[in-house]
């Protein structure tokens, strides 16, 4: 759980075509984590969406694939905002700081930032906008590899990252390279605001399938990740290194979620040898693997195990239904997606209601949410029952 007194404010820097996980997994994390966290985009206004891309390498391209990602809802109006009221700023990579680079308030928002020696966290394409406002002179940086000529012509020390995970550190400008080095990352971030963890020394299991949703694997592995927890993900059928493709699902108007292809994410660990008694909680993504994940009778066994030993499990979205199959809903009190409703009763369950969207539930060692808006309740919950803490 988070530990603050009085939550500090972090400003996320917005625009239409940042990319999708690069902005909801620390816009969501640091939550989770007790800050709040206000998204502004210039030209628009609180409660206005931009829309993302999902960008991701392959072995087979010379550069990175994009597709469209969620709608992604700002909480906060930019021409409202007052910076000096921030902790800190957080940058997104994607496409969209190719013409917030051009944009003079954004270059003004990013110097007083610059010039106060607040933390600024800038990911991907995210330091193109630290180049434009010419505060990286001397500094060491990091950036998606195609950013850096850039930053050597702005003055910069480039620094090559080793890796997509890569990130650097200089004084109170963290960068990082790409997603994929999101726990860094965000650990990096919460130092530099003067966070501590406590009791991230957990073991935690991702149970995962093709086509769960991409933000409700993404957004707690990773956070748990950031907080220093060993976090390992495991599929059926598949080993460490293989790749789940995920699916984008949102509400665009239908009358169910639309589906978009999203990331691909990357297994740690082999289901085949897997040692469930080494793990101290399990999650359970949504999307629609659960639906065929619920016949597995290996998965089956699993959920049972970590409900009965008591170890704390968090399921959303349509990961009940696994949880419903295995029989372990019996005399709990649960909420899921509203559609996934008639598996919980029927699993014995009593159904609380999701309302609004976001709220999430504990219920003994058992925490449950509805869909990955809930992510901040469900992850902090999730916390708790772990007691793993983060001061302020």
């Amino acid at each position: 759980m988070a530990n603050s007194s009085s939550p500090k404010k972090v400003l996320m820097l917005c625009g239409d075509y940042m990319e999708d996980v690069e902005a909801m997994v620390p816009f969501q994390a640091l939550q989770a984590f007790g800050l709040s966290v206000d998204a502004v985009c210039p030209g628009k206004k609180s409660g206005d969406i931009c829309r993302t891309a999902i960008h991701q390498r392959s072995a087979h391209q010379q550069t990175y694939s994009e597709g469209r990602g969620h709608n992604f809802t700002l909480n906060a109006t930019f021409d409202e905002i007052d910076p000096s009221t921030y902790s800190g700023l957080i940058i997104q990579g994607g496409r969209a700081p190719e013409y917030l680079a051009m944009n003079e308030s954004v270059l003004d928002l990013v110097k007083h930032f610059a010039k106060s020696g607040k933390p600024i966290a800038s990911i991907c394409h995210g330091q193109l906008i630290l180049a434009a406002a010419d505060v990286v002179k001397d500094r060491k940086c990091t950036a998606y590899p195609a950013v850096g000529p850039v930053l050597v012509a702005a003055g910069a020390h480039w620094v090559e990252p080793e890796t997509l995970a890569s990130c650097t550190v200089d004084a109170n400008f963290i960068t990082g390279a790409t997603y994929y080095g999101h726990a860094e990352y965000i650990r990096h971030f919460i130092k530099a605001l003067g966070g501590t963890v406590t009791g991230s020394n957990k073991r935690i299991l991702f149970l995962c399938g093709d086509y769960m949703e991409d933000y409700e694997v993404f957004v707690p592995f990773q956070s748990l990740q950031a907080l220093g927890c060993h976090v390992d993900a495991v599929c059926p059928n598949k080993k460490a290194g293989d790749n789940c493709p995920t699916a984008v699902h949102d509400f665009e108007g239908d009358q169910t979620y639309s589906e978009k292809p999203g990331h691909d994410f990357e297994l740690t660990a082999n289901f085949k040898d897997l040692d469930a008694s080494s793990y101290d909680a399990l999650v359970i993504p949504g999307g629609r693997a659960p639906e065929y994940l619920a016949l597995d009778q290996e998965v089956i066994k699993l959920a049972k195990y970590f409900m009965e030993a008591g170890k704390p499990v968090a399921s959303i979205c349509h990961g009940q239904q696994i949880l419903s199959a295995a029989g372990v809903l019996k005399g709990k009190k649960c909420t899921a997606y509203p559609a996934v409703k008639l598996n919980v009763v029927l699993g014995g369950a009593t159904w609380l209601e999701p309302d609004p969207i976001d709220r999430c539930f504990t219920d003994g060692n058992l925490v449950t949410g509805a869909a990955w808006p809930g992510h901040p309740q469900f992850i902090a919950q999730f916390m708790a029952l772990l007691d793993v803490r983060v001061c302020f």
